[in-house]
């Protein structure tokens, strides 16, 4: 079992930077790639990034990239967002998300997720 816990969710001004964390309780978490997620109009959940077991592969959203990253930390059971020229429409709940396989953009290949932290970037 993965349990999954997100911080750093703040109200920040359009522009601005924030850094998200999901710290993993598991043994395995190297094992693990993840991913970040945010619900989207018609939609459950919008992928936002995902990264590899490894580290060594990162994925993103057209709609972020260029703007976020994504990173872990194997050694601390970490896996962080960079989020820098922060917009308002990036205001959401972001969700942090383990799957035992390979990465995915699809929220139905994630086997684990955390409760979210909220992000609000006023105009």
């Amino acid at each position: 079992q993965v349990q999954l816990v997100e911080s750093g969710g703040v109200l920040v001004q359009a522009g601005g930077s924030l850094r998200l964390s999901c710290a993993a309780s598991v043994r395995t978490f190297s094992s693990h790639a993840m991913g970040w997620f945010r619900p989207a109009l018609g939609k459950e959940r919008e992928f936002v990034a995902a990264i590899s077991w490894s580290g060594g592969n990162t994925y993103y959203a057209d709609s972020v990239k260029g703007r976020f990253t994504i990173s872990r930390d194997n050694a601390k059971n970490t896996v962080y967002l960079q989020m820098n020229s922060l917009k308002p429409e990036d205001t959401a709940v972001y969700y942090c998300a383990a799957t035992d396989g390979f990465w995915s953009d699809y929220p139905g290949e994630y086997d684990y997720w955390g409760q979210g932290t909220q992000v609000t970037v006023s105009s």
